[in-house]
């Protein structure tokens, strides 16, 4: 196994924080993201008391190889009483911006999307203050069902690119580039008061060109905010590390997307789709856009 760089050590989280987060969410019954997929962050953001929801899981309908998530059991029924709890959690966390994701649901006609819709709208109804954030699948191209997600008005709706699309076969062999991208514009032309946000991994085998390419793609399909972080391999079983990214090129990618007019782009080895996501509070100040009524 190759040798981590020294740029990818975190810091040892506060247990007792981390477990008082842990125990809300057991006692709620709710997974999240940072633990079904084994994200490195896990510390730092439970210790501040922050977390990306995991709904209609955990089992996922689909392989990716990069992933941590289990797709080997049988998804279960939608449960109607998550999105209470899920409400729950965020009003006994005072949390300011959630992030609300999900595994793949292909087995479901509208891939989940009146689940997000019971959502956002839960969380309205107890903390109205709080921006809400949702991390979707592509829906297999079913835009009805995006539209119904806009439709209950999140402020961000993050759609992640993973690769460049030289890897999709390798890296999200159930998935295409170009249904991505036209989620992302069918996003930007339906709500266009949403900010619309996309990540990338690397360090599987893409080049630098490649990556400034899908840059480039994703400005013109209106996507507002980047993230571009390193590659982990979770286990044995998933796409091995081809290389460890510098943080002086994870600095070039966030200058040229800056030169490209993303509104923000958060690139660095670290970095997660979700990673210091309550940073679009203070972009939306800077940059308001007006709701329909």
């Amino acid at each position: 196994m190759t040798v981590k760089p020294d740029w990818l050590r975190v810091k040892a989280p506060q247990w007792e924080r981390v477990g008082t987060v842990k125990s809300l969410l057991r006692d709620l019954a709710l997974n999240t993201v940072c633990e079904e997929a084994s994200c490195p962050n896990i510390g730092e953001c439970f210790n501040a008391g922050t977390a990306t929801f995991l709904i209609m899981g955990p089992a996922c309908t689909r392989a990716c190889p990069y992933c941590d998530i289990d797709f080997e059991k049988k998804p279960q029924p939608l449960d109607p009483t998550e999105p209470l709890r899920l409400a729950e959690a965020v009003k006994r966390m005072g949390l300011n911006h959630v992030v609300i994701t999900s595994v793949n649901r292909d087995d479901l006609e509208d891939g989940g999307a009146s689940q997000f819709q019971r959502c956002i709208e839960a969380v309205r109804q107890v903390s109205p203050q709080t921006t809400i954030e949702v991390l979707i699948p592509d829906l297999c191209g079913n835009w009805a069902a995006l539209a119904a997600i806009l439709d209950a008005r999140p402020e961000v709706l993050n759609h992640n690119t993973e690769t460049v699309p030289r890897l999709y076969k390798r890296v999200r062999p159930q998935a295409t580039y170009a249904r991505s991208l036209e989620l992302l514009q069918r996003t930007h032309d339906l709500a266009p008061w949403v900010y619309t946000k996309s990540g990338i991994m690397v360090g599987l085998g893409e080049t630098d060109a490649e990556v400034r390419e899908v840059m480039a793609d994703l400005r013109t399909a209106g996507c507002d905010i980047l993230t571009i972080g390193q590659y982990l391999q979770p286990g044995a079983k998933h796409l091995d590390v081809q290389a460890f990214i510098p943080p002086e090129q994870f600095d070039a990618w966030r200058m040229a997307g800056e030169a490209m007019g993303f509104l923000q782009v958060v690139s660095s080895p670290l970095t997660r789709s979700s990673y210091h996501a309550e940073q679009v509070r203070e972009l939306m100040a800077q940059h308001p856009r007006a709701v329909p009524a």
